[in-house]
């Protein structure tokens, strides 16, 4: 299978490889994707084992990588591995990567070529042949806003190659002047969501054609969503990961500073009833809690105990008809196996109705989504 260009929209090893003769920023890159993927450890998390917790739960993953680099694969079959570890995966939410871009394409096209993988990758898991899990029922792909009202012809373009299974498009905002800080691959301005008017101008675009959007940014850059969606009450947003808090570089050992000023920022933006936010992303390294660097992986029981007050704080604020929990696999699979993480949201979910948890589990992000 030939890897296709693209750069890093995230912190995290998200990031496609460029085929044929590569120039040294891209070899930084992939050198980077080497370093960063290297933190996943099978044998260490071999040792991760736990009993499955209410395994007749039904869950909708919406938020999952595939791609194929040099350094790391997780395609279909590790997925499936994933998913097939114990808990009840009914469904999954593919969200932009980078991977299988286009190598010979105008610049604003190549983010076609992961769409038009995925829908694959779609087609194989509906034909039952896998399993009951629908792999990618939702495609979240990458177009660059800033094209403007230009964006829509490649908005359409996605469209045509997923059909019903392309839902929306991830343009990552995260920027931060620290150096242990990774900024996303489209090299965003600090205040993109906020001051960059071509990016508005195809952010309006989104509603016209029926699509959502999936903001990610960090938590220094909150206000930033908030300006956004209020200027677009009508546009449905998810925001990643909680939020983005940060925990590494001039964040690490600043905990508790850096949730009392995240707590208020989440709040607000809740106060925009076009937005739902996602439960989980929080293993990956910008977080700062170390799990990988421990001998042995965590408990469900610390994992959940370690993200308690985010979670029961964006519950709190958005209720559980705005909340989805999300794996971020195979990126925050540096902390943890698959399995203890659902096992962790399910403690932290355990005191919820029944109504409450099937929200948090599959109804708020098949209704976001589009699903049904």
């Amino acid at each position: 299978m030939t890897r296709q260009s693209g750069e890093s929209p995230m912190p995290a090893p998200e990031t496609g490889l460029e085929t044929g003769p590569k120039s040294g920023s891209e070899r930084g890159r992939e050198g980077g994707v080497a370093r960063r993927m290297s933190g996943i450890r099978e044998d260490w998390l071999a040792k991760a084992s736990e009993d499955v917790l209410e395994p007749d739960l039904a869950i909708v993953d919406p938020h999952h990588h595939l791609w194929d680099f040099t350094t790391h694969r997780y395609l279909l079959p590790e997925l499936l591995a994933d998913t097939g570890s114990g808990h009840r995966i009914t469904g999954t939410v593919f969200v932009e990567c980078t991977a299988f871009y286009r190598a010979e394409a105008p610049v604003e096209l190549r983010s076609l070529g992961e769409t038009e993988f995925v829908n694959g990758i779609a087609a194989m898991a509906a034909s039952g042949t896998y399993g009951a899990t629908k792999v990618a029922a939702g495609i979240v792909g990458m177009v660059d806003l800033t094209l403007g009202a230009r964006a829509e012809d490649v908005l359409r373009a996605h469209m045509a190659a997923a059909g019903g299974r392309f839902k929306g498009i991830r343009h990552a905002a995260g920027w931060d002047e620290s150096a242990e800080i990774h900024n996303s691959h489209t090299n965003p301005p600090r205040h993109l969501y906020r001051d960059d008017a071509k990016f508005r101008e195809g952010f309006a675009v989104l509603g016209k054609l029926g699509l959502s959007f999936d903001a990610w940014l960090y938590h220094p850059q909150l206000a930033d969503l908030l300006a956004l969606a209020r200027a677009f009450p009508g546009q449905q947003i998810v925001l990643d990961h909680v939020g983005g808090p940060l925990g590494i570089g001039v964040y690490a050992d600043r905990r508790t500073e850096i949730f009392a000023a995240w707590r208020p920022a989440i709040r607000e933006l809740a106060g925009c009833p076009n937005v739902a936010v996602k439960l989980g992303g929080l293993g990956m390294r910008i977080n700062g809690f170390r799990f990988h660097h421990r001998a042995r992986p965590p408990s469900s029981v610390e994992l959940a105990d370690s993200w308690r007050p985010y979670v029961e704080t964006c519950i709190e604020a958005f209720g559980p008809g705005r909340c989805m929990f999300e794996s971020n696999f195979p990126v925050d699979k540096i902390s943890a196996p698959y399995a203890v993480y659902w096992n962790a949201f399910k403690r932290l979910a355990s005191g919820a109705s029944a109504d409450d948890k099937a929200a948090l589990f599959r109804t708020t992000a098949e209704r976001f989504y589009r699903l049904a």
